[in-house]
C-alpha cells in the first residue's frame, strides 16, 4: 500500500480512497459542432499511454470528492506530484525531477 497526497485535503490518505480517471490536459475542441467525426472520435477515444512521466486525472472518492491532477511515473509507480484542478504541472519532464530531488538534499 501506498500514500496518496490529495491537494485539496492537505493530508497524505491511503490508495484505497483513490481512483485513477484518465489523462489530464486534454483540450476539448473549440467548437465541437464544427468538427469531423474522426476528430471528434480521436478526441473521446485516444488517449496516450506513455512509458515514463503521465499526467493524469484522479479523484478523492472516500474523502472530500474532488477531482485533482497526478504526476506519475508510469514505470516505478511513483507519484512525482499532486496539484489542483485548473493548476499547471511542476515536473514536465525526467530533468524536472531529478532537479526536484536535488533541490531538497
Amino acid at each position: 500500500m501506498f500514500y496518496i497526497h490529495c491537494p485539496y485535503c492537505c493530508e497524505y490518505r491511503e490508495e484505497e480512497e483513490f481512483h485513477a480517471k484518465g489523462q489530464a490536459h486534454i483540450a476539448r475542441p473549440a467548437d465541437p459542432d464544427q468538427c469531423s467525426d474522426e476528430e471528434w472520435g480521436t478526441y473521446l477515444y485516444f488517449r496516450k499511454n506513455p512509458r515514463g512521466l503521465h499526467h493524469e486525472i484522479w479523484v478523492h472518492a472516500i474523502g472530500c470528492r474532488k477531482f485533482f491532477n497526478v504526476t506519475r511515473d508510469t514505470q516505478t509507480y511513483e507519484i512525482k506530484e499532486t496539484y489542483k484542478m485548473g493548476e499547471q504541472p511542476k515536473v514536465t519532464s525526467v530533468s524536472d525531477t531529478l532537479e526536484t530531488e536535488e533541490a531538497a538534499q
